[in-house]
């Protein structure tokens, strides 16, 4: 039979058949063997053969996937973990305050996102908690990454209405993140009543988030449209992006890239008549996406 993942709790997975039966699966054995260097073979959103013997399912095969977006294992070296397969758009949810999500961590997550070309999607949350200063901040933010494309909320999501964003989630499967504690359960909940995800407090000692989401985890929000709900994410480190292709990555160094002197092999850090670097200059491109880009070059960046 085929279907596609609904749920992962690491060792079992909700498998949506095309009947509109949900199975429970473990992974076949032989999978594993395969040399996947990904501590989630398996992951939300795959598309997969399996087959079912006295009541235990069975997943065989996972088949082709049009993209997913991942990053690096925090627990295991040199491998790597899928948040969702075969997603439409990746949406984020950030805040600047309580918690503070970091410039390098969005680019990251943006960066992972444009390498299979999916589109995303950032919601600045907590607009309410904000004081004069940093709406500034917000406002200055978005009209950055609108023009490099990136659609942008500012809400207060326990008050506000979120229909803009509903609308922009309509017949698609929508891959949502964030660190623990920016509003992703309230922003859900506000989309979709029904789903009740669980709201956690923040952490009087570290100003994080308490992760409320154990699991990845696809809801239905209508016949056409899903959402993938992600455990709160800590660190974004790259996957498998050569610091000659990280560029690429970067819509608006992506455009200028053939106009740098050396462009076969410029990685725009020094080099002469390097046509990113006087962009950088003039203004053209802004400072702080430079900056995630001299990070993540050097492989120094913390990652949150």
């Amino acid at each position: 039979m085929k279907g596609k993942v609904t749920r992962s709790t690491g060792s079992f997975y909700d498998v949506l058949a095309e009947d509109g039966t949900t199975y429970n699966c473990r992974v076949r054995g032989k999978i594993r063997l395969e040399g996947i260097k990904e501590t989630n073979p398996v992951a939300v959103g795959d598309r997969v053969q399996f087959e079912m013997d006295h009541g235990i399912g069975s997943i065989t095969e996972i088949l082709e996937r049009d993209n997913h977006i991942l990053r690096q294992s925090v627990k295991k070296t040199g491998h790597s973990h899928v948040l969702a397969a075969n997603i439409d758009q990746a949406l984020l949810v950030v805040t600047l305050a309580l918690p503070r999500t970091s410039l390098g961590f969005i680019d990251r997550f943006l960066v992972s996102a444009e390498a299979f070309r999916i589109p995303q999607i950032l919601v600045f949350n907590k607009k309410d908690l904000l004081d004069n200063e940093g709406i500034a901040i917000t406002k200055e933010l978005m009209n950055c990454y609108e023009k490099l494309g990136i659609v942008c909320f500012s809400v207060a999501a326990l008050h506000d209405s979120v229909e803009a964003i509903h609308a922009m989630l309509k017949g698609k499967t929508t891959l949502i993140a964030g660190h623990s504690g920016v509003g992703k359960s309230t922003l859900l909940n506000k989309i979709a009543p029904g789903l009740e995800q669980t709201i956690g407090d923040i952490s009087d000692f570290s100003s994080k988030g308490k992760h409320t989401t154990t699991f990845a985890e696809m809801f239905s929000l209508d016949r056409n449209s899903f959402v993938i709900d992600t455990p709160g994410v800590k660190e974004w480190g790259l996957v498998d992006i050569g610091e000659q292709e990280l560029s690429d990555y970067f819509p608006e160094m992506r455009d200028l890239r053939a106009d740098c002197k050396f462009s076969g092999s410029c990685i725009h850090i020094n080099e002469p008549k390097c046509a990113i670097i006087e962009a950088v200059k003039s203004g053209a491109i802004a400072l702080s996406r430079y900056e995630s880009y001299l990070s993540m070059i050097s492989g120094q960046d913390n990652r949150k």
